[in-house]
């Protein structure tokens, strides 16, 4: 990449794409806006007072979807994550029970001998059977025998133990697993009231107001990484390494995607979605949340940032972007917002991570 880059930065959208973007989100959500218990409180009647008003409230509204979202992400790995440990543990379970039956019926089967072999004093037996040395066989293997099925009963005692531990560990996945569940839906429920009530207040705006509205905020995001120039200085920094120059290359190819909850790409994004897609691009599987991949790599100063590096945004690291050099991440900011360049001091930064 060049040291500067002429930028003609994405965001000046119409107003007819900005209201599908948000449409598409809240549809793949299944918000109805009549239906939502998240009520949007009216804006003030001043025009330009109301514009910025709904535009901060829509601001709110979008960053507590994005931690709600942030947290179904999470809730979804650890339910895929708990589900495969069930499954695991029932498979055992079902193998355990299975060797326990064998080993029982092994000892049927040596009871049954002994049985039959049982009755005469063992001295009489010798003196009465016609063939002593074959009885002394038989009785040596009938020795044997018990010994093994003293070692057998012991064997399925301890089986049974072990399958007893494994059904409390199924047990207890499985409440988790339901635990996790639940808090899946709760996210999914908030992600649907905020956007359902951020609808609603972009609703009560003309179209020529929420044009401006989608408007600004792309120009606002292109002077802020631009510092108020026409020219995108991303300096001449190299990437921590090649992976790290590819990750940012899938990163930067994707400018221009739409921002929708829960997605990892190809064509559409969140903010962690975003750094997950990218880094697969170069062969590295991150964490799917922007809290996990917070710990996803090595910590490093700000000062120290390389292009290619995760940053951590907010205090409870609900947001990420990718460091692009110059002061500059890209990253997927909010609906109706696409993937774009911005400056790394446009929110508070919790951390710096180079994988």
């Amino acid at each position: 990449m060049t040291a500067h880059l002429r930028a003609h930065l994405p965001g000046a959208h119409t107003i007819a794409r900005a209201l599908v973007l948000t449409a598409a989100a809240t549809t793949a959500l299944g918000v109805t806006v009549g239906g939502s218990a998240y009520g949007a409180p009216a804006a003030p009647a001043d025009p330009a007072l109301r514009t910025a008003d709904v535009q901060a409230r829509v601001d709110r509204l979008y960053d507590e979807a994005e931690q709600s979202s942030e947290r179904a992400d999470a809730a979804q790995a650890q339910q895929q994550r708990l589900q495969a440990e069930a499954d695991a543990l029932q498979d055992q379970l079902a193998r355990g029970q299975d060797e326990i039956n064998r080993l029982t019926a092994d000892l049927a089967l040596t009871a049954a001998a002994q049985y039959r072999a049982g009755g005469l004093d063992p001295g009489v037996r010798l003196m009465l059977d016609s063939d002593p040395a074959g009885y002394l066989t038989r009785a040596r293997a009938l020795d044997q025998a018990a010994a093994r099925q003293s070692d057998t009963l012991r064997e399925v005692a301890d089986r049974r133990r072990r399958l007893d531990q494994r059904r409390a560990e199924a047990t207890a996945k499985l409440a988790a697993l339901e635990e996790v569940r639940r808090s899946l839906a709760d996210s999914k429920e908030q992600i649907r009231q905020r956007l359902a009530a951020a609808q609603k207040l972009l609703g009560g705006l003309s179209a020529g107001e929420r044009a401006r509205l989608v408007a600004d905020d792309a120009r606002a995001a292109e002077l802020r990484a631009t510092r108020g120039t026409d020219r995108l200085d991303l300096g001449d920094q190299p990437p921590s390494s090649d992976r790290a120059a590819a990750a940012l290359a899938a990163a930067i190819s994707r400018i221009g995607s739409p921002y929708v909850y829960g997605s990892t790409g190809p064509d559409a994004f969140d903010c962690s979605g975003l750094m997950y897609w990218s880094w697969r691009q170069a062969g590295v599987t991150l964490p799917r949340t922007s809290q996990a991949q917070a710990f996803a790599g090595r910590r490093v100063s700000l000062s120290e940032a390389r292009p290619g590096d995760l940053v951590i945004f907010f205090k409870d690291m609900h947001h990420v972007g990718m460091y692009a050099g110059g002061g500059v991440v890209v990253h997927a900011p909010h609906p109706g917002a696409p993937v774009r360049f911005e400056s790394v001091s446009a929110m508070p930064v919790s951390g710096v991570v180079r994988v």
